[in-house]
């Protein structure tokens, strides 16, 4: 596929799609590789069908050191079942066309040593529409911004809680595609409730300059997603979506409903938000 492609949805395009639906987007999480490459492609399909607008794939990364427990668990086992960058590109070319973006979720070392250009090349290519890195900022991605500049690859960072006005209008100057506003401060992982401070930092971050925030971090179910739907542009979930793979490894069919169950709850989460606000 060529990076100038207008037929690549990025995004944008799928948050400016939820938005005149008026409601949130639902930004699904899964990694590649788990339980193996043909059966997390089939995963990612099944949440499109089931209501995700936009797919992260995360990057299975021998040192994950902002994903909880769950994460790191389907993530080990895809490493050591072989997954490698090349089988994340072939997911995304998979993936693509379905009517979900496709995100990549990953650390910065394996995009390194991918090659910065090489990797926005090789993501447009296969019909990616950007990248997620939760441990590259700004000040130290110029050959990111560079990149994915040339190959018209949106590039997220994430701001946090903690982050003063300075540094949200940093951030978003150098987003593209939209903010990461982590929840709480820590790793991922289902939570019981949803930061208190997340409404004021996708407020902030809007009043920064964002036009699109996205919260994620601890978004479990659909009573969570219609809170966070409420006010963000978009909600992340993962650990959710993962761990209804693990608890159902081995019986692939069980897999599938109970995937499919907690997309559908997470989706009408998202529908009723602004209807009820």
């Amino acid at each position: 596929m060529n990076p100038a492609d207008t037929s690549r949805l990025r995004a944008d395009d799928v948050l400016d799609r939820a938005r005149a639906e008026n409601r949130s987007a639902l930004v699904a999480y899964l990694p590649v590789g788990f339980p193996d490459l043909d059966r997390s492609i089939e995963a990612a399909r099944i949440l499109i069908d089931h209501g995700a607008d936009m797919i992260e794939l995360g990057l299975p990364y021998s040192d994950p050191v902002m994903d909880g427990a769950v994460i790191q668990q389907a993530a080990s086992t895809a490493l050591a079942r072989g997954t490698r960058t090349r089988h994340v590109l072939e997911a995304v070319e998979a993936l693509s066309g379905r009517g979900a973006a496709i995100l990549v979720m990953s650390y910065w070392n394996p995009v390194l040593a991918y090659g910065p250009n090489a990797f926005a090349r090789d993501l447009a290519a296969a019909g990616g529409a950007g990248v997620i890195t939760p441990d590259l900022i700004p000040d130290e991605g110029a050959d990111w911004i560079a990149a994915s500049e040339e190959h018209a690859v949106d590039r997220v960072f994430l701001v946090a809680p903690s982050s003063p006005r300075d540094r949200l209008e940093h951030v978003v100057s150098h987003t593209r595609g939209f903010v990461y506003a982590a929840s709480t401060m820590g790793v991922t992982g289902t939570r019981a409730s949803v930061s208190n401070a997340t409404e004021g930092l996708v407020a902030r971050t809007r009043a920064a300059g964002a036009k699109n925030v996205c919260v994620g971090l601890g978004v479990s179910n659909g009573e969570q997603a219609a809170e966070v739907g409420s006010y963000a542009d978009g909600v992340i979930v993962g650990s959710a979506f993962v761990r209804a793979l693990l608890e159902h490894e081995g019986d692939d069919a069980a897999a599938r409903t109970a995937l499919a169950a907690v997309a559908d709850d997470l989706r009408g989460g998202v529908e009723r938000a602004r209807t009820e606000s």
